[in-house]
């Protein structure tokens, strides 16, 4: 950890894009819960100014806009699992809550920084990609704010690296409603699955109806240097009947489709075997509960 040369705290939205314009190199700190550790730990060297964003309103809240549902980068998991509109709509996102480290963790991390910190084993990232998310981007380049959209999977370029830009602030993540007869699951497979690093992490969702899974998406962690999208996978599955043959089918592909590392957490070829078996296990759920 570096001495710092600046501290900011701005309290709106627009304050903090001006600052992040003049500033220059800024470290942005909202829930800490993975900043800290990582400067502490000398992987994350701070930057000569250090913004804290808490205390703007603007990255906040849960809202219905347009068809689509607005997290505000600020909002933290144990938030954003206890909400209404979350509950109703994005199941898939108290399942992945469940499974992201302790109730102490969950209370303080936000969904920006864990989106942010763009880890290929990212608890939140392969259950946002199933559900289509995209991420809210604003500057202040000139007089005015300017807000500008993008795809998720597009967000991420590499382990801790994303598309934002140095005078950019992540300020929400958007999520379309899913259409009526959508169903997802997703597991996290490791030594301890919640406070645990994620050996691999797996998404399947799609909808179901007379039992022909269409709509499908299928995303993968920790199986590459960022979390990916499963475009082989979901094509076998789209527009197919969930039986014992197009289960074993997708799961073979899914198994070829990854290329992961051998690392302390798992071998390359047990992450294989693992998505192999992870991805039969929830079709296999799937096809039979519903």
């Amino acid at each position: 950890m570096t001495a710092l040369d600046n501290y900011v705290a701005p309290t709106s939205l627009e304050q903090a894009v001006v600052q992040l314009q003049e500033l220059g190199e800024v470290t942005i700190l909202a829930g800490g819960t993975d900043l800290m550790p990582q400067a502490n730990a000398g992987r994350v060297r701070f930057k000569r100014t250090l913004m804290n964003i808490r205390r703007i309103p603007e990255l906040r809240g849960i809202v219905r806009e347009d068809g689509e549902i607005r997290i505000g980068a600020l909002v933290t998991i144990g938030e954003m699992m206890a909400h209404p509109l979350v509950r109703e709509h994005l199941p898939l996102l108290i399942s992945a809550g469940d499974q992201f480290a302790s109730a102490q963790i969950r209370n303080a991390g936000t969904i920006g920084g864990n989106i942010c910190n763009a880890s290929p084993a990212g608890d939140t990232l392969v259950p946002l990609m199933v559900l289509g998310a995209s991420v809210e981007l604003v500057s202040k380049p000139d007089d005015t704010l300017f807000r500008r959209s993008m795809p998720l999977p597009e967000f991420f370029v590499g382990p801790g690296k994303t598309r934002l830009a140095p005078a950019e602030l992540l300020s929400a993540v958007r999520l379309p409603i899913p259409p009526k007869g959508f169903v997802a699951r997703f597991h996290k497979f490791g030594t301890r699955p919640a406070l645990d690093i994620s050996a691999i992490s797996i998404g399947i969702g799609g909808v179901l109806k007379d039992g022909i899974f269409s709509q499908v998406r299928v995303a993968f962690g920790a199986v590459a240097p960022t979390p990916v999208c499963g475009s082989a996978t979901q094509e076998a599955l789209e527009g197919k009947k969930l039986d014992a043959a197009t289960i074993a089918a997708a799961a073979k592909i899914a198994q070829d489709e990854v290329h992961p590392i051998s690392d302390v957490r798992a071998s390359a070829w047990y992450r294989k075997e693992m998505i192999h078996n992870m991805t039969r296990r929830i079709l296999e759920d799937v096809a039979a509960n519903h």
